[in-house]
């Protein structure tokens, strides 16, 4: 049995907090969050994912081999993951959708030539898939792709995790072979130290903040049971459905650390895009606009380091739902601490 001290509460703070100690570790957790919960500042990036599990998808974004490798993991790791943690994270995998209009047919087959695997539909297959659609639209078949709650996989790790000790409010300065020093000037003696704060590791690492501005709309049985991406010249945006009566949509990405609100643009944008796709949205309301940081090093890959009596994980961007548990995992392995498999 280890003594591990772990900085940053984030989506990889709790999977390490949940795998060690299932595995008999000690584990500590220092965040500089005032709680477990989503409300108040500062908080994870993962509380504002839309938790896409993308790997096809996502090659259009710059995905190379080994992201969608280690995207392919992760979605055989989830659904082992939430067998064994308490509480529902709305994981569902029954595919994806790329959408396009038939003037924009130029661009989508532009993307499309970064992105195996997209299944052609036709009018009729993609009106049996998703009624609510609009008519006229072209579209592609992502298989095996999915989604999940982020707040609600955050909760769940979170209650899995209860028996480590989760210290809140205490921000790390720096991480160390076998230790942590805090803000405050303590130190926390370990035999692993754990590195998962985001944009809190910096100047260590040349991380930067970029922005990325979420809506979530509220729309009573709006039948849609897929995420969809629509492939348009300007417009980055996805849609999917949250529950029965919720959808998310996304995403802008904006090199900026502003945390300021949602911009008009952004929200005009996006609304006016997922309607064309989706009429029905003219009757949603929205429910929340979000803005937070992802922390994204320079070539937008993330990066992990296993030293002796040290483990970090940064730099998962735009990924971190996708890839997550697949990284953790690669930690665990290396160090011989842990697995998020089920144990022999």
């Amino acid at each position: 049995m280890a003594r591990i001290a772990i900085a940053g509460a984030g989506l990889a703070g709790r999977l390490f907090a949940w795998a060690l100690l299932r595995s008999g570790h000690q584990v500590e957790v220092f965040d500089p969050s005032p709680g477990p919960a989503p409300a108040g500042n500062p908080r994870a990036a993962a509380f504002s994912a839309a938790g896409l599990l993308s790997p096809l998808a996502e090659q259009d974004s710059g995905a190379d081999a080994a992201m969608v490798a280690a995207g392919w993991q992760s979605l055989r790791l989830w659904p082992r993951l939430c067998a064994r943690l308490p509480g529902s994270v709305g994981l569902r995998r029954e595919g994806s959708l790329l959408l396009a209009h038939r003037s924009d047919a130029g661009a989508a087959q532009r993307v499309l030539q970064h992105v195996v695997g997209a299944r052609p539909l036709d009018e009729q297959a993609l009106r049996e898939l998703e009624p609510a659609l609009a008519p006229g639209l072209l579209a592609w078949r992502l298989e095996g792709e999915g989604f999940i709650d982020p707040v609600a996989a955050l909760a769940a790790l979170h209650a899995g995790a209860s028996a480590a000790r989760w210290h809140w409010g205490q921000a790390v300065r720096e991480v160390r072979p076998h230790g942590l020093l805090l803000a405050d000037g303590r130190a926390v003696e370990a035999d692993w130290a754990i590195d998962c704060r985001g944009l809190g590791a910096r100047p260590a690492l040349p991380l930067r903040g970029v922005r990325g501005e979420i809506l979530t709309l509220s729309l009573s049985g709006h039948g849609l049971r897929r995420p969809l991406r629509l492939l348009h010249p300007r417009h980055r945006l996805y849609l999917l459905p949250r529950n029965a009566s919720t959808l998310v949509l996304g995403a802008s990405e904006i090199e900026s650390e502003d945390l300021s609100p949602v911009s008009l643009r952004t929200a005009v944008e996006l609304m006016a895009a997922a309607h064309s796709l989706m009429p029905s949205l003219a009757e949603a309301r929205i429910e929340r606009l979000d803005v937070n940081l992802r922390p994204a090093l320079p070539d937008h890959r993330p990066e992990l380091q296993c030293a002796p009596g040290q483990l970090s994980i940064n730099g998962l961007y735009r990924h971190g739902f996708l890839l997550g548990p697949a990284l953790v995992q690669e930690l665990l392995v290396r160090s011989g601490l842990g697995t998020l498999e089920e144990e022999l």
